[in-house]
């Protein structure tokens, strides 16, 4: 669709819509630019404070994945103010207020509308100067591609809806998915990553696919080596997986080399959509010790050394 609207020609937009990046980037000056982004969904657990923080997580994730700092926010709000009392409102704004505290990133207004539909999320300006974003664009061969959280939470989010998963399951994925992704963008700044992006609704090999067809490289994924959440795999064999992984595993099917023995449930699993997943990010060889030494450092919820960056197009995924 994007490909139809008319292309930027303005030279102070430094990131736009052309390579699918996670937030836009427009100068200032020559030592500072604004890094925008926005984005809001339906509840995917029952707490509402558990709600708006996750949603606040996801909303941030964008500018962190620039390597940007957030600088102020505002909420976007759809309620049904008819069907539902208004404290649980107050909850979900509670809960996204007090993780964009966490991220030192006021909520300074925003706007509301009634909707049928529960809706929440934020639009986040941060800032960064102009020649150190990195962008989902850049990888190069040999580099090699860290992931900061477990994969799962379109899983657990579905089995929550039809109530399969386990108070502690649902607790477990809720704590990561509200982990901000702070300290793993401030650990690839840090080292000197080539490339990031952070995992939400296209799926790992989604969001991999937007990274290496933009840097003109290919990738290889140790399907052993991904991280996934407690409770994620059993939930995906009994049959706890989101429309949108399906749409995802269809969408990469010409283009992902699978494993043989990789059997469509696991094939699922590594294409599940994600919430506030972690970062992607491709470094250099030489560099990837102390890019794993800080993020364990900044206690990211996973530390993966999940393949590497390679010459040509496409991904494959072996065990």
């Amino acid at each position: 669709m994007l490909r139809h609207l008319p292309p930027l020609t303005d030279p102070n937009v430094l990131v736009g819509t052309e390579t699918r990046d996670d937030a836009a980037v427009y100068r200032l000056s020559e030592e500072l630019a604004l890094v925008a982004t926005v984005d809001f969904f339906t509840p995917i657990v029952d707490d509402p404070y558990a709600f708006g923080q996750i949603a606040a997580a996801n909303a941030l994730s964008d500018i962190y994945a620039m390597g940007a700092r957030p600088l102020y926010a505002l909420a976007l709000v759809g309620f049904p103010r008819d069907l539902l009392a208004t404290g649980l409102l107050e909850q979900i704004l509670r809960g996204g207020i007090d993780k964009a505290s966490e991220a030192g990133c006021p909520v300074v207004g925003g706007h509301s509308i009634d909707d049928p539909e529960p809706k929440y999320g934020l639009a986040v300006t941060g800032l960064i100067h102009p020649q150190r974003i990195i962008r989902n664009v850049g990888a190069r061969p040999g580099d090699l591609l860290f992931l900061t959280k477990p994969l799962g939470t379109g899983v657990i989010a579905t089995a929550v809806k039809r109530q399969l998963a386990s108070p502690e399951v649902v607790a477990h994925a809720v704590a990561v998915m509200a982990t901000l992704n702070r300290g793993a963008s401030e650990a690839m700044v840090q080292v000197g990553a080539h490339a990031a992006t952070d995992v939400t609704g296209f799926g790992l090999l989604g969001h991999l696919l937007e990274m290496t067809d933009g840097s003109g490289v290919g990738a290889r994924v140790v399907a052993d080596a991904l991280p996934f959440l407690p409770g994620a795999r059993e939930l995906a064999h009994a049959g706890a997986i989101a429309g949108g992984t399906r749409r995802n595993l269809a969408a990469v099917a010409d283009r992902v080399d699978w494993d043989p023995s990789l059997d469509e449930t696991d094939r699922l699993l590594i294409c599940d959509a994600q919430t506030s997943g972690g970062l992607l990010i491709a470094v250099p060889p030489e560099r990837a010790p102390a890019l794993a030494q800080a993020l364990q450092a900044a206690r990211c919820p996973a530390v993966a050394p999940i393949g590497e960056i390679v010459a040509g197009q496409g991904i494959v995924v072996r065990r």
